[in-house]
């Protein structure tokens, strides 16, 4: 057991979240310039207002003055003749490269001007946010690259998904997939089995011949979870359901929120009311739920609820007994739902009732 192992990885839990930061590039007043400010800050190749010309960039208040950024290729504006290697001709008709008219006196129509131009602000746009994309998915692998975390993975049947839901891991995540299968129904345990032996330095599993409660067996969801969060010696627990599958990697955004100070972190989020759950998010949340959720080991050892039978609402449960912040991170997660992993419908009623109203428990502590 590693329970006293020092997590040197991961920022401290932070108990609210703190308004304000760094700007992220797009920033028009004041602060450090990321590369697109507008207005303050140190230019780093487009500010178009104060700073230092970065690389490419003009400088301040030399745009079209035949100066150069430093390291940057010669200027082309108003002021810059002999700019053009000697031999090199000038564009017949530049204007109409774009699509415009290239005589003053033949302005075209108005409305295929206004058309292209929406056209190239539109891609302008859209190539922004792939830039953002790339470049904040990034970041965040650089930012977890040092923190461990494993995925948790229940088996109660369903063999298919159960291969789908390991192979995604595989796939597209480098964590490890601690499995614990129960009493190997409908031969799911063997599926995993076979996962384990081809993929031994990645997925670790342990098999119970117990049958789950929801089959009229002893091994219930909350004791079957926290053996098997014991078991794990990472610094981020993940639990996850066999009933979904990666498409991506839906990892590194919960990993990033958790090491930037979060408790846990999760693709769906609520927050509670009088008349009951509402979906919230992105951004902190009361709650978390869905079929992944990340959490700091160490945090959650004391929350997780262990005399849940079943996992509905159980989650629930488990993020409401955490202490600090519950984020949902931005975006789409790049997760796809199996099939639907149904049980007695009286049994699954009964069981998501009794841990909502232990979750609900925690509310008034």
């Amino acid at each position: 057991m590693t329970d006293a192992k020092p997590h040197g990885r991961l920022r401290p839990a932070r108990p609210e979240q703190v308004a304000g930061g760094a700007g992220t590039g797009r920033d028009t007043t004041g602060g450090a310039g990321t590369g697109r400010d507008t207005t303050g800050g140190a230019g780093t190749g487009r500010d178009t207002t104060g700073g230092a010309a970065g690389h490419g960039g003009t400088g301040a208040g030399n745009t079209g003055a035949g100066n150069t950024g430093a390291g940057g290729s010669p200027a082309t504006g108003v002021g810059t003749a002999g700019a053009h290697p000697r031999g090199a001709h000038a564009r017949l008709n530049p204007a109409a490269e774009l699509g415009f008219s290239g005589d003053p006196e033949q302005h075209g129509d108005h409305g295929d001007e206004l058309l292209h131009a929406q056209r190239i602000w539109d891609g302008t746009l859209a190539t922004n946010r792939l830039d953002d994309a790339g470049l904040n998915a990034e970041r965040q692998r650089v930012e977890t690259k040092d923190v461990t975390a494993s995925v948790s993975l229940l088996v109660d049947g369903w063999p298919e998904d159960v291969r789908a839901c390991v192979e995604s891991l595989l796939e597209h995540t480098h964590v490890k997939v601690l499995a614990m299968d129960l009493g190997d129904v409908d031969g799911a345990g063997d599926v995993l089995a076979g996962l384990a032996e081809r993929h031994p330095e990645r997925v670790t599993l342990w098999r119970v011949a117990e049958q789950p409660h929801w089959r009229g067996g002893t091994a219930t969801w909350g004791e079957s979870r926290a053996k098997l969060l014991r078991l794990d010696d990472s610094e981020v627990h993940v639990l996850m359901e066999t009933s979904v599958a990666l498409r991506g990697d839906a990892l590194t955004p919960l990993l990033a929120a958790i090491a930037e100070g979060a408790t846990a972190a999760g693709w769906h989020g609520a927050d509670l009311y009088d008349d009951g759950l509402r979906e919230a998010g992105p951004g902190r949340v009361q709650a978390l739920t869905g079929e992944i959720v990340a959490v700091r080991r160490q945090a959650a050892l004391s929350a997780l609820p262990e005399d849940a039978h079943y996992v509905r609402n159980a989650d629930l449960a488990l993020s409401l007994g955490l202490r600090g912040e519950l984020v949902v991170p931005e975006g789409t997660p790049p997760l796809v739902r199996l099939n639907a992993h149904d049980v007695p419908a009286d049994y699954a009623d009964r069981e998501a009732r009794r841990n909502y109203d232990d979750a609900l428990r925690l509310t008034r502590r």
